[in-house]
């Protein structure tokens, strides 16, 4: 893989925070991009994988990176196919598609030890990534993590005249909470979710685990958190669930709760 910068339109001359301002591109060999910001700093790093539809631009990821350049703590951000600022249709993305983009940003990019903070789908990129890779996690954070979420929260729950038409059409419009329009979600997206399932058995994850979930999260139900450290091998596992916290876990005392979580997780990790 080969990686360029993009200047983007709102560059301000003289402004030397590169990461606010410049969308840096990662080719891959497929000719697809994948757009990321990268703030240099102490390990271990923090590295931010978004939802499903969300991009880097998000709330949670622009607040970490802030909190992480503060600290001096190295930060890594990115789109995956399909979403924000790298390359490729939505509709066409995978678990299968996202995890190769989270595989290649930590190995093309992040530097040392990370810490991983998923956010809903990206917390089962999260899992994917540390076991794909165990010798580079330094801890896991998952925000109203999304294991599986394609089969549970998806399939499971389709009615018989749903998966008839997603059958047949080989897609399905779901309504949005966020959106004002339903957004798509391909067969190939289920069919390949059920190749990465991580929920069905025990996870071998040894590092640290804190979970934040909300309990009035109406996306993901908050008893997934609890699935979650049942299912990894560490001892090391906090679950906090937060009464009345509803899926985004993005207000002001969700992001102090999360930042604390990380600061918690990485004096542990330089300890």
């Amino acid at each position: 893989m080969s990686r360029v910068l993009v200047k983007s339109n709102n560059d301000q001359p003289g402004d030397n925070s590169i990461t606010d301002q410049t969308a840096r591109i990662l080719n891959a060999p497929d000719g697809q991009t994948i757009a990321y910001h990268v703030l240099e700093g102490k390990a271990p790093g923090v590295m931010f994988l978004g939802g499903l539809m969300s991009d880097m631009s998000g709330t949670k990821a622009i607040a970490l990176e802030a909190h992480c350049r503060e600290a001096g703590r190295a930060f890594v951000r990115f789109d995956y196919f399909g979403h924000g600022e790298s390359s490729g249709s939505f509709i066409d993305g995978t678990i299968t598609r996202w995890r190769a983009d989270t595989l290649a940003v930590l190995d093309e990019i992040a530097v040392g030890p990370q810490i991983l903070v998923g956010s809903s789908m990206g917390g089962w990129q999260m899992l994917l990534a540390a076991c794909a890779r165990p010798e580079r996690i330094a801890g896991l954070i998952g925000v109203a993590a999304a294991p599986d979420f394609t089969e549970d929260l998806m399939w499971d729950q389709f009615d018989d005249a749903a998966k008839a038409r997603m059958r047949a059409e080989g897609i399905l419009h779901l309504p949005s909470d966020y959106e004002d329009t339903p957004y798509p979600v391909s067969l190939a997206l289920i069919e390949d979710g059920r190749t990465h399932l991580v929920l069905r058995a025990a996870l071998a994850l040894d590092s640290p685990v804190h979970l934040i979930h909300g309990m009035a999260d109406r996306d993901v139900p908050w008893q997934t958190a609890l699935k979650i450290a049942e299912a990894v091998s560490s001892e090391d596992v906090n679950v906090t669930l937060v009464k009345g916290g509803g899926h985004r876990v993005s207000d002001e005392a969700d992001l102090v709760r999360l930042t604390a979580a990380l600061d918690a997780m990485a004096a542990r990790a330089d300890g």
